[in-house]
């Protein structure tokens, strides 16, 4: 079975005799939280740091997921790391991966998923948790860089799915901020135009109770590349309101 191993960290993790899949899976090292279990097995993230280059080590055993591509199952590494290949084929900013790998042994499936740490980058909902901190300037580059990477995915005709703060990172650069997404499991394509954007959408604005209506016109009319006052983000506030409405109701 071929595994990937990133051309940019083969040297580092061959140094370190870390460039093998068994390797990976016998490193002892601390977990970062409680496993997830379910699913028949369990999924665990381990923190690994070389030579001053930080990573996440995600290890899985009989973590299956089912969907159209492997109605048997498969770990969901597995869907995770196309989706991250396919993100960084495409352009869309997101995590990258150091290394994939699945084994079976004896009945028992394993795979392995390692990306790079995000050290210096905040999630979004750590800056939402001190929004009230944040200067003027600092809200609308934050907004226009989450307008900016939505209307990049959407415009790539893919759907996150889980387009939370949590799993927006934002890193301050000389002019603004740059963004970019992390867990990629639940990506699709986008089939069904306005409807699946406005339902990519709208989980994270209801979940960023802290912006204000004006704040929410601003990140919209970067994602439509529209003006504030636009009649097209008029509508856009209309649909989104209204699915929120309806959400917080049920």
């Amino acid at each position: 079975m071929t595994d990937f191993l990133a051309a940019e960290d083969r040297a580092l993790f061959e140094r370190h005799g870390l460039g093998t899949f068994d390797a990976l899976w016998a490193k002892q090292l601390d977990a970062v939280d409680e496993p997830n279990t379910g699913r028949g097995g369990w999924s665990s993230v381990f923190r690994l740091d070389l030579d001053g280059h930080g990573y996440y080590l995600k290890r899985q055993s009989n973590y299956l997921t089912r969907s159209r591509h492997s109605p048997f199952g498969e770990p969901s590494f597995a869907r995770e790391f196309r989706n991250i290949s396919r993100y960084r084929a495409l352009g869309i900013p997101a995590l990258q991966a150091a290394f994939f790998g699945e084994r079976k042994v004896d009945g028992e499936v394993r795979a392995i998923l390692l990306t790079h740490a995000l050290d210096g980058w905040d999630d979004l909902d750590s800056l939402l948790q001190r929004w009230s901190e944040l200067s003027a300037i600092q809200h609308s580059a934050i907004l226009k860089a989450c307008g900016q990477l939505a209307r990049r995915l959407h415009g790539r005709r893919q759907v996150h799915g889980c387009f939370y703060p949590k799993h927006i990172f934002l890193q301050a650069t000389g002019d603004g901020y740059q963004a970019q997404l992390i867990d990629l499991e639940k990506t699709r394509p986008l089939f069904f135009g306005r409807r699946d954007r406005v339902k990519d959408l709208e989980p994270l604005l209801r979940r960023a109770p802290e912006w204000s209506d004006s704040q929410l016109r601003e990140l919209l009319a970067v994602y439509l590349d529209q003006s504030l006052n636009s009649s097209r983000v008029d509508r856009w506030v209309s649909r989104l309101s209204a699915r929120r409405s309806n959400k917080e109701t049920r």
